[in-house]
């Protein structure tokens, strides 16, 4: 007989989808069987599946080891290591990201600094991303086991561009998964960025635009408004607005050239691919080091001096809005993250 635990995160499910999701490789004819036999129970009573669950709820199964093996959904197998004792992909990933900088963290959210370098999420298959280092930490913390992978699964909340560092939110229970997706879509959530760009920037200023993604080239185009023609599908194109405020102004005297800079900081006021990159380019001021969107003469002075190979954008601070229920005792907080080793280099020879 195994014991399944009910948290919080799976509070008010009805017993049968519960089952259905957490017995995924077995039919709901087969599960509703079993609980009319009595080989699943609630609470040592008999269960029809219509139940609602609360949080500390038992469910009883009488399975053979092998059954409940063959039916578990497979996550509730993930986080272990496999015949050969190799580390699973959380673990690995743990493990080879060692040093994140954890900002804060509570029952319900996490906040992390990440590095440039490291994906927020998985774009292929065999990927090791922030999103595998944060199942792996909280396995390694005991925070979540490999069962309960299989009822609710932490996950990244927002995406950063690989090479952009900074904020990164993460889910570690379900009431924190669904407020941290909500603040961040109705965007009060007021996430800011410090950047450094080429040129002089005399004034601070907001900015807008209709962005346009090129999915076979992933970089994206921006125009003042929607072109008009018969091939355009106005539904391709996405309003933005970003605003940013000057800090300091610099000089770098070089072999190769004189260059002036613009340190800023950025407030993203909505959330599209690559927005603080290209809208900052298309006013003639690209992030250096930007090889997608940048000046390719500045960006290769940059990387002979202080040997920066991508763009120099890091999420630097979030502004928690007035929040209700359960989450409130976030409401009003900022959170801020350290600038990198290589943005502090720069900015400490230009300013």
């Amino acid at each position: 007989m195994r014991e399944i635990k009910i948290d919080s995160n799976a509070e008010g499910k009805r017993l049968d989808k519960f089952l259905g999701s957490y017995f995924s490789e077995c039919s709901m004819g087969f599960l509703f069987k079993m609980l009319r036999k009595k080989n699943i129970t609630l609470n040592s009573k008999k269960a029809d599946g219509k139940e609602k669950l609360k949080s500390g709820d038992v469910i009883s199964v009488f399975f053979s080891d092998e059954t409940f093996d063959k039916f578990v959904n497979k996550h509730a197998k993930t986080g272990r290591s496999d015949d050969n004792n190799e580390l699973s992909e959380f673990e690995k990933a743990f493990k080879k990201y060692h040093n994140i900088d954890i900002v804060y963290e509570d029952d319900n959210i996490l906040l992390l600094n990440k590095p440039a370098g490291i994906l927020s999420q998985k774009a292929e298959r065999n990927d090791l991303s922030m999103n595998e280092w944060l199942l792996g930490y909280l396995l390694d913390k005991k925070a979540i086991t490999s069962e309960t992978l299989s009822v609710f699964r932490p996950s990244v909340c927002n995406r950063l561009d690989r090479n952009t560092s900074g904020l990164l939110i993460c889910s570690k229970s379900l009431i924190g998964a669904q407020k941290m997706s909500e603040i961040l879509r109705n965007r009060s959530l007021h996430k800011f960025y410090k950047t450094i760009v080429v040129g002089t920037m005399d004034s601070d200023a907001s900015i807008y635009g209709f962005l346009y993604k090129d999915e076979k080239t992933n970089t994206v185009k921006l125009y003042n408004e929607i072109p008009k023609s018969e091939n355009i599908n106005t539904g391709d194109f996405s309003e933005i607005k970003t605003s940013y405020k000057v800090l300091r102004k610099g000089i770098l005297n070089s072999q190769r050239n004189k260059t002036v800079f613009t340190e800023l900081e950025v407030l993203l006021h909505t959330g599209k691919t690559h927005q603080i990159r290209a809208h900052l380019a298309s006013t003639g001021h690209p992030i250096i080091g930007d090889s997608k969107y940048g000046d390719s003469r500045v960006n290769l002075n940059i990387k002979d001096v202080f040997g920066l190979k991508y763009q120099l954008l890091h999420s630097s601070r979030l502004e928690f809005p007035q929040m209700e229920g359960e989450l409130s005792y976030l409401s009003g907080k900022i959170f801020e993250a350290d600038t990198p080793a290589i943005y502090n280099k720069i900015s400490d020879s230009l300013f």
